[in-house]
């Protein structure tokens, strides 16, 4: 049976914090974005917060005293409908198809309390929230890990570029334990194997295409090129690949070739210089001319040790304190580029380094794409089972037969 939200929960405006918020209270003050603050005390024991103005975005759940703020809604579900269940409902309808307003996206209250949704009965409402709950543990569980993952390859990375690899496949003593092992250089204490050289003097170094630029009479083609946004941190965002008119000419002196390592001229501050490796998986592609490409001479230095290297604490230091900065972007040009200082081993420890990155991003990658098939499990799962597309079987070992 559909039921409005009406008749399913008490939709109550929330109200302004100033005369309860303080430092040391126990009751998260909850607004569109999350919480934000502490209160002295609640206005609801428990609820889901929905916003009303602001950010239209997923509502929040609370099994515990809350003080929502006054721009949301709080929803409190009535004695025969179960919380969780009616959380994973608002959560799987699109709450910004409420917007009518043509400044600040807002949700009239009558327009919300009007949604409907299939009541299978408080029983199966029980059985359909464990049902999804398991599943988001499972996803919580894994974005842990990949957290988790991420420090342990932050705390590699940095043992990985200060001592290297012996050819025992173990790092090196630390510099405490040998430094007879270690000589200082511009970046800090390095190996005394390894040299400290500009990148301009190990790859060529060259900016792309300029969009909007004459052409002229010549032959021209239409050929795929990476922008800013397809040179992520470490690999590459193929997902949305634009095309640029460009002559025959330009083409052939700026097509990419695996084993390019491409680097952003600017962006954020965590992600300026970001390094990836071209590896070929598109014909006749060419770059934007915000993103450098860099073309590693062959026997002095590895690609992929590169891209990690600019990845590490190294790499990012020397891109922010040399970039241009404004309020939330930074660049760099070509010239700081090529006078990047890249802490360079001999091939075969670099192949040993970039091995022991690798496998822990792998692992990182594996984790990640497990938290993307749960995700999309999880969505599935809500159509199925909040429109009753699947029924749920209550007392049954199964989690849902269908129909």
């Amino acid at each position: 049976m559909r039921e409005s939200l009406a008749s399913l929960a008490k939709i109550h405006y929330g109200k302004s914090p100033n005369d309860v918020a303080v430092a040391d209270g126990e009751i998260p003050i909850v607004g569109t974005g999350g919480i934000y603050g502490k209160a002295s005390r609640a206005l609801f024991d428990e609820g889901i917060v929905v916003a009303r103005k602001g950010s239209l975005g997923k509502p929040h759940l609370f099994l515990t005293p809350f003080w929502p703020v006054d721009t949301t809604y709080a929803v409190v579900p009535s004695h025969d409908t179960d919380i969780a269940w009616l959380y994973y409902c608002l959560l799987d309808f699109d709450l910004t198809k409420l917007n009518e307003a043509t400044g600040v996206p807002s949700i009239n209250r009558n327009w919300l309390a009007k949604i409907g949704f299939e009541n299978p009965g408080r029983e199966k409402q029980r059985k359909i929230a464990t049902i999804l709950s398991t599943i988001d543990t499972a996803i919580e569980q894994t974005e842990a890990l990949i957290e988790k993952y991420q420090h342990i390859k932050a705390g590699l990375m940095h043992d990985l570029f200060t001592r290297g690899v012996l050819p025992n496949g173990q790092l090196r003593p630390s510099r405490e334990e040998a430094p007879e092992l270690y000589q200082e250089a511009a970046i800090g204490w390095i190996p005394r194997e390894w040299r400290l050289r500009p990148l301009g003097e190990m790859a060529s170094i060259v900016s792309g295409v300029t969009l909007g630029a004459k052409i002229g009479l010549t032959e021209t083609i239409d050929a795929p090129y990476l922008r800013v946004a397809n040179v992520q941190d470490g690999y590459l965002d193929l997902s949305e690949i634009k095309t640029v008119r460009i002559s025959s000419k330009t083409l052939e002196q700026l097509r990419l070739e695996p084993g390019d390592v491409l680097m952003n001229e600017g962006g954020d501050f965590d992600k300026l210089g970001r390094g990836a490796v071209w590896q070929g998986e598109i014909e006749n592609c060419v770059h934007q001319n915000h993103v450098f490409r860099v073309r590693c001479n062959a026997g002095t230095l590895l690609p992929t040790y590169l891209a990690f290297f600019s990845e590490s604490t190294f790499g990012k230091k020397y891109f922010v304190m040399s970039s241009k900065q404004s309020t939330n972007l930074a660049s760099i040009n070509s010239t700081q580029l090529k006078a990047y200082p890249v802490a360079l081993p001999p091939l075969v420890e670099q192949a040993a380094i970039t091995l022991h990155v690798q496998r822990a991003k792998h692992r990182q990658d594996a984790l990640k794409a497990q938290a993307t098939k749960l995700q999309t499990q999880k969505l599935g799962l809500m159509q199925d089972l909040l429109t009753g597309k699947v029924p749920v079987t209550v007392g049954s070992s199964d989690s849902a037969a269908h129909a």
